[in-house]
């Protein structure tokens, strides 16, 4: 299991930035750019949901509150 290392403000932004970006990929854009903008959504949406991002773990990231 991954270690969360994704806090509150910032799933809370890549919540809204991938339901933008899905809502863009179904509805405005077409072609590459709306499977891009697709792709990208659900792994914005992801990382929002499990509370964890790798390259966050890779790069030493951590937005998650320190629990005293």
């Amino acid at each position: 299991m991954l270690k969360k290392n994704v806090g509150t403000t910032d799933r809370t932004i890549r919540a809204i930035v991938g339901i933008v970006l899905l809502a863009l990929a179904f509805t405005s854009l077409s072609g590459t750019l709306a499977w891009i903008a697709g792709i990208i959504g659900v792994v914005m949406l992801g990382t929002a949901a499990l509370g964890t991002c790798p390259p966050y773990a890779l790069l030493g990231i951590n937005t998650c509150k320190l629990k005293n």
